[in-house]
């Protein structure tokens, strides 16, 4: 009884040094996802106007899938941000418009699946609509692809105006046929927003802001939108007539890389 007493004993410690290793390893094995600064918001809690298209929730982007980190269609900033965003909508609105998101903040890791598939040069599904005169070759050289965007600081947005009432934009069906992102307004990909002479993500140097080809009701619409959001700190990217960035930036010097989504704010569910 001795000798089998003590084999029981040997037995029952080392079950529990087992244990004791498993429980005390768990909580190092388990990954909690980054979370935003408090002063991060959702638009939609300071503005419920703005319309919201955030595509790349969607596979309707470049790259022809939903992008790393994009857990629910929400635009997130930094309050200040957003707050300046919502005076741009009161002026717009008095003029009939309103505006429309396609991207906010921005999570590292959806920049680098921008720059996992920009290596790919094999993967050109959506070349006909989004860079149809650009080799993938190319594209970190001029400036479409790069490892790292101001997005992920929070305080970037890619916008657009939409003429009120808003019509509604029909879904992008993967697989349909593409249509250049510089054809004419009644050729590519229908969206309610007013005609910038190109899409959205356009790669392209139509895209540039100023670019002199784009004139007439086209280069006004970019104007209004130009003169709209720099008269509220906003700064305009040079060549992309979409992308607006608020001065100062509460975090100019970080790249956030917590996911899209409510959880990811205060107090978020």
């Amino acid at each position: 009884m001795t000798r089998l007493s003590s084999a029981v004993r040997g037995l029952i410690a080392a079950l529990a040094a087992l244990l004791a290793v498993t429980a005390a390893s768990a909580p190092a094995q388990a990954t909690t996802e980054p979370k935003a600064p408090k002063d991060f918001v959702a638009l939609r809690t300071v503005d419920p106007t703005i319309i919201q298209e955030m595509r790349y929730f969607t596979p309707h982007n470049f790259v022809g899938e939903r992008i790393d980190g994009y857990r629910q269609p929400i635009c997130l900033l930094t309050r200040q941000a957003a707050e300046a965003l919502h005076k741009a909508q009161l002026r717009l609105l008095r003029k009939g418009y309103s505006l429309k998101v396609y991207d906010c903040y921005r999570p590292q890791r959806a920049v680098n699946h921008f720059v996992r598939w920009a290596e790919d040069l094999h993967d050109q599904a959506m070349k006909g609509e989004f860079y149809p005169n650009v080799d993938k070759t190319r594209l970190f050289e001029d400036g479409y692809i790069a490892e790292k965007s101001g997005h992920s600081r929070g305080s970037t947005m890619d916008l657009t105006i939409v003429k009120l009432p808003a019509k509604p934009t029909r879904p992008y069906h993967p697989g349909e046929p593409l249509v250049s992102c510089y054809a004419p307004k009644g050729e590519r990909f229908p969206d309610n927003s007013v005609d910038m002479g190109t899409g959205f993500d356009c790669f392209d140097t139509l895209a540039h802001t100023l670019d002199p080809r784009i004139q007439g009701e086209q280069r006004a619409n970019r104007l209004l939108l130009m003169s709209t959001m720099e008269g509220l700190g906003f700064v305009n990217l040079a060549e992309e007539w979409w992308h607006y960035t608020y001065k100062p930036e509460p975090y100019p010097d970080t790249y956030f890389d917590f996911p899209v989504s409510w959880k990811s704010l205060a107090g978020g569910h």
